[in-house]
């Protein structure tokens, strides 16, 4: 199998890039645009984005748990400032921040 290789390490500031394609995407609108962690490495897995339209999924893609600050994903957040948000997001939706 074919895999992309690893990008970020734990620790690394990145941005989500902005785009809304065709068809079916894994990557909420709400962190678009939003940069944030790298907290954690899922592993490599298939893209689910060429599954979805019956594709092969290849070639892997590597998926990170980033961590965003909720008072940076939404305005006007009310709570206090060290609550965070984890979202696993793969690479090809990451750019450095």
């Amino acid at each position: 199998m074919i895999a992309v290789s690893l990008q970020y390490r734990v620790g690394d500031r990145v941005r989500v890039r902005v785009g809304s394609p065709p068809g079916h995407f894994r990557t909420p609108a709400y962190i678009q645009g939003k940069a944030g962690r790298v907290e954690g490495v899922c592993g490599t897995f298939r893209n689910p984005e060429s599954l979805a339209h019956g594709g092969d999924g290849m070639p892997q893609q590597p998926l990170y748990r980033i961590e965003f600050y909720q008072a940076d994903l939404w305005d006007g957040y009310s709570g206090p400032a060290s609550d965070k948000l984890l979202v696993d997001v793969y690479q090809h939706w990451l750019e450095p921040a």
